[in-house]
């Protein structure tokens, strides 16, 4: 039988980006443990709605964890206490009763905030639009056992392609860099056949729009790898640093 606690929040609340934020505190009675993160703040917003307050705003989408929106910076942490999982897949019994749980948005120059704990993260877009993508033309597709990959390539490709996107790799970083997210999308494309081609001026133009973001550098912590929900692996960054040290020289 699941048990109720009470839960105390201390949540950032900020107008907009032109205004100064505070947190505020709310005091949530009777949350189930086995309710979600998010739906715990979904009975926080009803209550604020009810009593004629301003409800939290925060991003969410799928609550599945697979489109990186619910980005809760949660106890000094992304997403919260457990590695592996975004917000939303996050339940209350990883808390206790009468826990003060702190929640922040995303804090990094290149993610601004638009309201409370929702941040605009349209600058992993540009770095994508830069370049995370294939344009040559690779004729019409064919079967799939006729074009010969590696296993180790195809694995470490599907693992890169698991980045979701959400943020938590420039969140946890000091510098609040994003050269793990920037990394796993262009070892995505690096290690398969169809984005050789382009495989040069991608990193180039990648790296590129990566830092007139305004996002910092890498100093090896290794924080974006411990705190991300899809477990993208620092030698990404190795490879990425690899592809665009050679697209450099041969410019």
């Amino acid at each position: 039988m699941s048990g109720n606690m009470n839960i105390t929040l201390k949540v950032w609340r900020q107008k907009n980006n032109n205004e100064s934020g505070k947190f505020e505190t709310y005091n949530v009675p009777n949350v189930s443990e086995d309710m979600s993160f998010l739906e715990m703040f979904d009975v926080l917003n009803e209550r604020l709605i009810i009593e004629g307050k301003d409800p939290v705003a925060f991003d969410h989408d799928c609550r599945e964890g697979i489109c990186g929106m619910c980005s809760m910076f949660i106890n000094g942490r992304p997403h919260g206490p457990l590695k592996g999982v975004t917000t939303c897949q996050l339940h209350m019994r990883s808390f206790k009763n009468n826990d003060t749980i702190v929640v922040e948005p995303w804090r990094a120059k290149a993610f601004p905030v638009i309201k409370d704990l929702m941040v605009n993260r349209s600058a992993f877009d540009r770095i994508i639009a830069s370049g995370g993508y294939i344009s040559v033309n690779t004729g019409n597709a064919q079967d799939a056992n006729s074009l010969p990959i590696s296993k180790v390539n195809a694995d470490e490709a599907f693992a890169a392609a698991a980045c979701i996107g959400c943020g938590a790799c420039v969140a946890a970083c000091k510098n609040a860099s994003a050269m793990l997210f920037t990394s796993a999308k262009i070892s995505q494309l690096a290690l398969l056949p169809q984005g050789v081609p382009e495989r040069q001026q991608r990193a180039l133009n990648m790296v590129a729009q990566m830092d007139a973001e305004g996002f910092g550098s890498c100093t090896n912590t290794g924080a974006c790898e411990a705190e991300c929900p899809k477990g993208i692996s620092l030698s990404n960054i190795a490879r990425m640093n690899r592809e665009f040290l050679g697209a450099s020289l041969t410019a």
